[in-house]
């Protein structure tokens, strides 16, 4: 039994054959010509008419045809040149209408799936250029906040500091290696690297990083959407306080640095933002919350809190010293996620927002 009619594919004739194609307009204009030429030699020998009107008749109905028919042809293609000519320029929206059904319609839609791709190609490269920048955004400015405070004499250039300096670097080259393949990325094949981990000496290490990147930033003025928050003090809640999860800890840590940097952005002066883990319900599973203090997220917009580029519906940035962000944040958050095969997702709360993350934990083993 058939689900519905078959959809045409570029190129492929309707039901095989092509009942208006350019042949057989031509066909038919060649005929309708023949005729007019035959019916006006006809009536001009039954009504004795001069030769020479018939055929000036003859000519003119002849080129009214031709001209219609030629109309019909050569307007969409004028109308594909200019859309072709939009697409070279850089211009992916315009669109030919495919409304034919001959071999002009089969050239339209073709033209219409090509605008599409390279519109899709060209979203993805923006979109790229935009996450590694974002992502690189971190490492840098706390590798930058280690080398300032050493030339300050802040403080020195002791192993302590000097493994600082150098775990942002070995996380700045990790980030460069994952994030250079969009493609990839988009397609969810990026490896992970899962392995036991204790949770609290790790999200301590997270909620300290963010505080060295908040203080650098609120001396440098950037557009890169970080923020710039010092007044908002990090709370992290572990319990019980061995517990330990199974997770790729690199991926992990961008889900929880764009968790705390967007509740930090829309924090209230001197807010509080809490990171709380808990243990799942499955071997080695994990639960992290992350709480703010903030105005919170219309329900009618927890569906597209995690899509790129999305920057929510409040005209002007929350807090002190925020810009806004980029809108990509929660977005990478969500595929670091999926990629564990978790859930992420906004919770109900009585104050601010709250956005819940599971992961799944240990893969289970078929017997």
């Amino acid at each position: 039994m058939s689900d519905g009619p078959a959809r045409r594919g570029p190129g492929e004739p309707w039901g095989g054959v092509r009942p208006f194609s350019i042949k057989t307009k031509l066909g038919a204009l060649v005929v309708i010509s023949v005729l007019i030429t035959t019916g006006l030699s006809m009536i001009a020998v039954r009504t004795q008419t001069e030769l020479r009107f018939i055929t000036v008749f003859s000519m003119i109905a002849t080129l009214l045809i031709t001209q219609f028919v030629a109309h019909s042809l050569t307007a969409p293609l004028d109308e594909m040149n200019a859309v072709a000519r939009s697409i070279s320029h850089g211009d992916y929206s315009r669109r030919v209408r495919d409304n034919r059904r001959d071999e002009l319609g089969d050239l339209a839609e073709t033209i219409n799936v090509m605008a599409d791709e390279l519109e899709t190609q060209d979203r993805q490269r923006k979109e790229l250029v935009a996450n590694v920048s974002h992502e690189l955004r971190t490492p840098i400015a706390g590798l930058r906040a280690v080398l300032e405070n050493i030339v300050d004499g802040v403080t020195e250039a002791d192993p302590e500091t000097m493994r600082t300096a150098l775990k942002q670097t070995e996380r700045l080259g990790r980030l460069v290696d994952t994030l250079m393949d969009l493609s990839r990325i988009d397609n969810g094949v990026v490896p992970l690297k899962a392995r036991r981990f204790e949770v609290w000496p790790y999200l301590s290490g997270v909620l300290k990083e963010a505080n060295m990147v908040a203080s650098t930033r609120a001396g440098i003025a950037s557009g890169s959407g970080g923020h710039t928050r010092t007044d908002v003090h990090l709370h992290l809640d572990v319990s019980p306080p061995e517990l330990t999860a199974h997770a790729d800890p690199e991926r992990i840590h961008q889900v929880v640095a764009n968790l705390i940097d967007n509740a930090v952005k829309h924090s209230p002066p001197h807010g509080r933002v809490t990171v709380k883990a808990r243990r799942g319900d499955r071997p080695q599973s994990l639960e992290l919350e992350v709480l703010d203090e903030g105005p919170g997220i219309p329900r009618s917009q927890w569906h597209r809190v995690f899509e790129r580029f999305n920057r929510g519906a409040v005209p002007s940035p929350h807090g002190p010293g925020s810009d806004g962000g980029t809108g990509l944040g929660l977005a990478i958050a969500r595929w670091a996620v999926d990629l564990h095969g978790g859930r992420i997702g906004v919770a109900e709360s009585d104050r601010g927002c709250r956005i819940l993350v599971t992961l799944p934990g240990e893969p289970s083993t078929s017997s």
